[in-house]
């Protein structure tokens, strides 16, 4: 297989081959890579490689042998693009006779130093009365199949099979089908993916500016939706010089054949999680956000594990020493009062605590619903602090603000600030010992009246985070919106029954 180029900005990156691989080396070293690869030379003894040639009268040789059957092409009244999705092109019967016809046109006129394509009338298109096309130049064979295992009825030019022959390094692999492409000018493919395995023979002709993308580039490309006809339109896109004739193999990668059907919703599953933790450990990976006015230091913060047997209550009284967490407090306690009461002055006294309950319904706070750590100052900050720190003056709100706690947990935490608090309290786990996480917790839980609303308030907010993410992913990587469909889940099922989105924590209170 020879292709003419590739972008420089592709990824990912060619891989070139002078020497065809064994099918050993092709399984072993190759193909499990899942990269594109370059092979020269690997049809040079094919019959079609000396007998199909339109310059050495391969266009005769092909309507002698084939001539007679009925392929089926793409119309495009946007050629020389050809766009895959049945929206944007028909498809049309044709002998093949009569597209080897419009190829030798297109041949004598490139001998004649003629442009045979007219670019005032290429979004014009009649037939005439002896069924042949104006403008030869809209029609591509595209995918004419040569060889289908899966449909034999939809071979239509299995008489060419001879001239093709197998590539050693595929001799192991159940070939799944074999097409034929052959353009009589320019043509451009969209954006897409092969369902398949690929190996693209180029015949004759040349096909140019091969781009390729990353599956990760897949919410940047305007993917078609997944339920679509045209479900893998918009990976990689090529170019094909005028009469250009290629051949290609289809077969079903080891990974595929391996999936059975029945475990289907348990791979989408696996693999749309894999892509939330994926996005929210993107989300939160913000160390540009860092205010030094806010952290101080941060290397002066407590970074190694914590000796068991300290006593935790006398960390609840912040000396002035700890200027980290005495600001990260004060600043705290501002953020939860003016949310809470935004018209009321904050005074960073133990008397000037926030009451959760009781207050009037006219007055109802509304818990905010943010889910980017930029917008939630709340989040942020929480983010900013080391563990250790943040167990500092947490331990110091429960002491000295513990309503303003709870409001904080209740009403103020949003679905990003569930997430980087619970994430801060697994790094917690790994800093102190078994004795000093229990008897954080136990003082921690104990500011609420009821401790099961605090647990639930964070499972809530972090479920909340991880669904927009996984409706964010599904939106981007299918186009489909999936909003409606979990809503009604969770409200058969309950919250609850999504805690499989969370890792087991000491915050989860037994």
């Amino acid at each position: 297989m020879s292709l003419s180029s590739s972008s420089a900005a592709s990824l990912p990156r060619m891989r070139m081959f002078d020497k065809i691989p064994s099918a050993e080396e092709f399984i072993s070293e190759i193909e499990p890579l899942n990269v594109p690869a370059v092979f020269s030379g690997c049809i040079k003894n094919w019959k079609a490689f000396s007998q199909w040639n339109p310059s050495n009268g391969g266009l005769d040789y092909l309507q002698e042998k084939a001539g007679s059957s009925t392929v089926e092409a793409m119309l495009s009244q946007q050629a020389p693009v050809f766009y895959g999705d049945i929206r944007s092109h028909e498809r049309v019967s044709l002998p093949f006779s009569t597209f080897i016809g419009y190829c030798k046109d297109n041949l004598c006129d490139r001998c004649d130093g003629e442009d045979s394509f007219l670019e005032s009338k290429k979004h014009t298109l009649t037939e005439s009365h002896t069924g042949q096309f104006e403008f030869p130049e809209q029609i591509y064979l595209a995918q004419v199949p040569i060889l289908n295992i899966e449909c034999t009825e939809k071979v239509q030019l299995e008489c060419l099979r001879e001239d093709v022959e197998m590539p050693p390094f595929l001799e192991s692999k159940t070939i799944s089908s074999i097409n034929l492409w052959m353009n009589s000018a320019q043509s451009r493919s969209s954006t897409h993916y092969d369902p398949h395995h690929n190996l693209l023979c180029i015949v004759s002709g040349c096909k140019q500016a091969v781009v390729l993308w990353p599956p990760s580039a897949c919410p940047f490309l305007y993917p078609r939706p997944i339920y679509g006809e045209a479900s893998n339109h918009r990976y990689h896109q090529v170019d094909s010089e005028t009469l250009t004739i290629a051949v290609n193999f289809w077969w079903r990668s080891d990974m595929m054949s391996g999936l059975s059907d029945h475990m289907d919703s348990y791979y989408l599953r696996r693999i749309l999680r894999r892509l939330i933790d994926k996005e929210m450990n993107q989300l939160l990976h913000l160390p540009s956000l860092v205010d030094d006015k806010i952290d101080g230091n941060q290397s002066d913060q407590p970074n190694t594990r914590v000796p068991g047997g300290v006593q935790l209550r006398q960390m609840s009284v912040l000396h002035e020493t700890d200027q980290l967490a005495v600001s990260a407090l004060q600043k705290l306690v501002s953020l939860v009062h003016e949310r809470v009461n935004p018209n009321q002055p904050v005074n960073s006294t133990p008397a000037n605590n926030l009451a959760v309950e009781g207050k009037d319904e006219s007055n109802e706070i509304m818990k905010p619903d943010l889910f980017n750590l930029k917008d939630d100052p709340v989040a942020l900050l929480l983010w900013t602090l080391q563990p250790l720190a943040l167990r500092c003056v947490l331990l110091a709100m429960a002491h000295n603000f513990p309503r303003t706690l709870e409001a904080l947990i209740l009403l103020v935490l949003s679905p990003v600030g569930a997430e980087v608090l619970t994430r801060k309290f697994e790094e917690m786990d790994q800093l102190i010992g078994e004795e000093d996480r229990s008897q954080f917790f136990q003082i921690f839980y104990g500011v609420f009246d009821n401790q099961i609303a605090a647990m639930d308030a964070l499972l809530n907010g972090k479920e909340s985070f991880a669904r927009q993410i996984c409706v964010t992913k599904v939106r981007d990587y299918g186009e489909v919106s999936f909003t409606a469909v979990l809503s009604s889940r969770l409200k058969r099922k309950g919250m609850k029954k999504w805690s499989g989105f969370i890792f087991d924590s000491g915050w989860k209170k037994k």
